[in-house]
């Protein structure tokens, strides 16, 4: 084993939103950490402040059993020569964001073998997969938790954490400025827009992109004025072009590179994928229909799994279906239109809804940066 010859700290950030997470974690440690080396796997946001990936980031972004299984091998093998290289440069501290799948193992071993390890944002044990707080309790030093109720949670279980709030609602401003947005995006501002989000994921993309599309025709029939734009990952772009081809759509949805906030911003209402993207959307007060759709067989797998009976963040932290979710095969382009259209007919319902999401903003907002500066500090002193 070589020490490094300066403090370093290894991340690995599986995905956008995990991007979104490390990057503003790594605005907290820069100002007291500021020689400190930034090493692992990461986005374009990490990257921007300074990190070194020595992977793509693209190469995590998998989902679902089956999806997994079919790149296992290639993850895997990731992931062992990433502990190999670790174990030999040896951070101080070794921080997963999210994408448990993958970081807990690691954070294992790498426990096991004298590096402290943080985990940032707490799986889900309260939704789906209970069963996982053992592997949380032998992966992780410290949890940071962005929602308030889990750190008594985990407490229970043995597991020290911290709240430390949801970064997105420090960047999400509490009133988004829908006009400015528009004409940022060359949107008429006066026809109504939306927004169509099937996901960050290459698989996400595969089995709800044509769905989203197809609805999308639905509502173009039902009223010729509306507005539809998507925010999609540029490495996705391509396959986002053919099936909105395929589709017959592409003179009527425009694709945008990224700029998802802008467009949640910009929008009336969002047709979105399960995900933390719909946290995004609540943020930005926009009423939404949560979809998901996947194998089959993953489908089943993880739905025996399922601890409370919504699946959308927004829904399961109101604790009632405040937004539609339409899951699998009830996923069909006529279902999806008619529940996005009919938000567009409901201002009262839509003023009730923003009153909700402006309190459930409120909730999650702290200094999440300097929360998860000090939490870190504790473990690195401990």
């Amino acid at each position: 084993m070589q020490l490094p010859t300066q403090r370093q700290f290894a991340m690995v950030a599986g995905e956008a939103s995990g991007d979104l997470l490390a990057s503003l974690l790594i605005d907290g440690l820069r100002p007291r950490f500021p020689d400190a080396a930034l090493v692992g796997i990461g986005g374009p946001q990490m990257i921007a402040r300074g990190f070194q990936s020595w992977w793509p980031q693209e190469r995590l972004a998998v989902r679902g059993y089956i999806e997994v299984l079919r790149h296992y091998a290639e993850i895997a093998g990731i992931r062992r020569q990433l502990r190999a290289r670790l174990l030999q440069e040896w951070p101080q501290l070794f921080i997963g964001i999210d994408a448990p799948d993958f970081n807990l193992d690691l954070e294992a071993a790498l426990r096991g073998r004298g590096i402290r390890t943080v985990h940032f944002v707490c799986p889900s044990i309260w939704a789906w997969r209970a069963d996982r707080i053992e592997k949380i309790r032998a992966a992780a030093d410290h949890v940071l938790c962005i929602f308030p109720f889990e750190p008594a949670l985990l407490a229970e279980q043995g597991v020290s954490a911290s709240y430390v709030g949801h970064p997105l609602a420090n960047v999400i401003p509490m009133q988004a400025d829908q006009a400015a947005a528009r004409r940022a995006l060359g949107l008429d501002e006066g026809r109504p827009v939306v927004a169509l989000l099937p996901g960050s994921r290459r698989s996400e993309l595969r089995y709800l992109a044509a769905r989203f599309f197809g609805a999308a025709a639905q509502m173009r029939k039902a009223r010729p004025t509306l507005q539809f734009v998507a925010p999609i990952i540029p490495s996705l772009r391509a396959d986002a072009e053919a099936l909105l081809a395929a589709s017959g759509m592409a003179d009527a949805i425009r694709l945008v590179d990224g700029r998802s906030h802008e467009v949640l911003a910009a929008c009336d209402v969002t047709l979105i994928a399960s995900g933390t993207a719909t946290l995004e959307a609540a943020l930005f007060k926009r009423p939404m229909v949560i979809a998901y759709n996947m194998n089959r067989v993953s489908w089943h797998l993880m739905h025996r799994q399922q601890l409370q009976p919504w699946v959308g963040l927004p829904n399961i932290l109101c604790n009632d279906f405040v937004v539609p979710e339409l899951l699998q095969d009830a996923a069909t382009p006529q279902a999806l239109a008619e529940a996005t259209l009919a938000w567009l007919d409901a201002p009262e319902r839509v003023a009730a809804l923003q009153d909700r999401f402006a309190r459930l903003h409120a909730e999650l907002q702290r200094d999440t940066s300097t929360l998860c500066a000090n939490a870190i500090e504790k473990v690195l002193q401990a």
